[in-house]
C-alpha cells in the first residue's frame, strides 16, 4: 500500500498509456466506430480513449495533470469519433452561456490528483457535464480569501463545484455569489447560495466506532484530516478544535466522540500514506499512548497508521485494530508482508457525489432551483479489526 492508491475503475489523470499493444489500439478504434452512429460525447470519447471521463476533460481542454502521451491519444478518439466540443445546442439552451462548469479545489492540483477520493469525484462530475456537452474548467483558488481576490473574481466559468472544502467556503460563495454565478459545494458547512452535496460523515464514524465498542475497544485514537489550511500536525488542543474550518474533519471527529467522548485526536497534515506513518509513529513509537484502536479519517492514512505499528512490532489486529474512510482500493507491498487483504473501512460513493454535484449545476444553468443531495457510507468489514488483545 504505497502513497499512490489507485481507486477501483478509476484511471490516473496524469498517467500515460505504457506498454500499449497493437491490439489494444484496434480495440480503441473499434470502439470509435461502435459509437460514431450517435452524436459523440465526453464520455464516448473517454471510453474510445481508454481513460476515465475527468481524464478526458482536461485533455481536451488543455488544463490539468495529464502526460502529452494521454493528451494525444484522447484528441485522436476525438478526432475518430468528430467529437468537437461541447454541443452548441446545450450552450444555447443556457441562454447564451459559454456551458463551463468550474471545478474550484483548495489544494495545489498536484496534491489534490493524488487522492483517489479526488479523482473519482471528479469522474462523477465529468462524465453528467460531458454528457450535457458543458466542458470543465479546473480552478485552484483559496476559497477562504476575504480580501475577494484570485481567480475567482474573473475566470470564465457559468456555475462552480467547490471540491476538498478544508476551510471556510463562505468568502468564495460571496464573490460567487457577487458575479452571479451559481454554486455547489460538496462536503462543506449549509452556507447560503450554495447548494449542499453531503455525507454522513457524522454518522458514519459513529459507526464505526460503535463497531470497535462493540469488539471491546476503550482506548480509541483519531487521526484526522487536516483541520484547517495550516496543516498541522501532531495532536489536537481543545482550542485548535474550537477553531477548526474543515467540515469533513470536524463532522467525522464528532461521530467518534459521540461513542468516546474523551477519544484523542492527532492530526495529519493531509491524506496520504506518509502522513498516516507520521502520525503513527506518535502513537506507536517511543513515548507513544499505543491505543488498542485507531479511525483514521482516510484509507490513505490508515495504510501508513498499519506500516508505523508493524515497524513498531505490532500486529494488526492483534495488537492494535485500524479503521479507514473512503474505500478505495489501496496496493503497497505492505500486503505481501503480512496477512492484511482488506482494510475496515467506511465505503463512501465518490463517483454519485460527482455525479450530483454536476447535476444541480447544470440545473442552476437552466434556471432551476436544485435541491442538494445525502449520501451515505457504508461499513465494510476486513481484516484490521478484532477484539482488543487481553491484557
Amino acid at each position: 500500500m504505497d502513497d499512490t492508491a489507485t481507486p477501483r475503475g478509476a484511471s490516473d489523470p496524469g498517467a500515460g498509456a505504457t506498454g500499449s499493444t497493437g491490439a489494444d489500439a484496434d480495440g480503441r478504434r473499434g470502439a470509435a466506430r461502435a459509437v460514431r452512429a450517435a452524436r459523440p460525447t465526453l464520455v464516448a470519447v473517454a471510453r474510445a480513449a481508454g481513460v476515465a471521463p475527468s481524464t478526458a476533460s482536461l485533455a481536451f481542454s488543455g488544463t490539468g495533470p495529464v502526460s502529452d502521451e494521454t493528451r494525444a491519444r484522447v484528441l485522436a478518439a476525438a478526432a475518430e469519433l468528430g467529437y468537437d466540443g461541447p454541443d452548441p445546442r446545450a450552450r444555447s439552451l443556457r441562454r447564451g452561456r459559454s456551458g463551463v462548469i468550474g471545478v474550484v479545489m483548495d489544494d495545489r492540483l498536484s496534491d489534490a490528483f493524488r487522492d483517489p477520493v479526488n479523482v473519482l469525484t471528479l469522474d462523477g462530475i465529468a462524465e453528467v457535464a460531458g454528457e450535457a456537452g458543458a466542458s470543465l474548467l479546473l480552478v485552484r483558488s483559496p476559497l477562504d480569501d476575504e480580501r475577494g481576490a484570485g481567480p475567482l473574481v474573473d475566470a470564465p466559468m457559468d456555475a462552480v463545484v467547490l471540491v476538498g472544502c478544508n476551510v471556510r467556503v463562505d468568502p468564495a460563495v460571496a464573490v460567487l455569489r457577487r458575479r452571479g454565478i451559481p454554486v455547489v459545494a460538496i462536503e462543506a458547512d449549509d452556507i447560503e447560495g450554495a447548494v449542499p452535496i453531503q455525507l454522513d460523515n457524522r454518522e458514519g464514524s459513529r459507526r464505526a466506532a460503535a463497531f470497535l465498542r462493540d469488539l471491546g475497544h476503550e482506548s480509541v485514537t483519531v487521526v484526522t484530516l487536516p483541520l484547517d489550511a495550516s496543516h498541522h500536525r501532531g495532536p489536537m488542543s481543545a482550542e485548535r478544535f474550537a477553531a477548526g474550518a474543515a467540515h469533513t474533519t470536524m463532522e467525522r471527529l464528532r461521530g467518534v466522540r459521540g461513542v468516546y467522548p474523551d477519544a484523542v485526536a492527532i492530526e495529519a497534515g493531509g491524506s496520504s500514506v506518509e502522513e498516516g506513518r507520521i502520525a503513527g509513529d506518535l502513537l506507536f513509537g517511543p513515548g507513544g499512548t499505543r491505543p488498542t484502536a485507531v479511525v483514521a479519517q482516510s484509507d490513505l492514512l490508515a495504510v501508513g497508521v498499519i506500516s508505523a505499528a508493524l515497524e513498531a512490532g505490532l500486529r494488526v489486529p492483534e495488537d492494535v485494530s485500524v479503521v479507514g474512510f473512503d474505500g478505495i482500493r489501496v496496493d503497497d507491498s505492505l500486503l505481501h508482508r503480512s496477512p492484511i487483504r482488506q482494510l475496515t473501512t467506511l465505503v463512501q460513493p465518490f463517483v454519485q457525489k460527482g455525479q450530483a454535484a454536476a447535476r444541480a449545476a447544470l440545473a442552476m444553468l437552466e434556471g432551476a432551483s436544485p435541491q442538494g443531495a445525502s449520501f451515505r457510507s457504508e461499513l465494510r468489514v476486513g481484516d484490521t479489526t478484532g477484539p482488543p488483545r487481553a491484557s
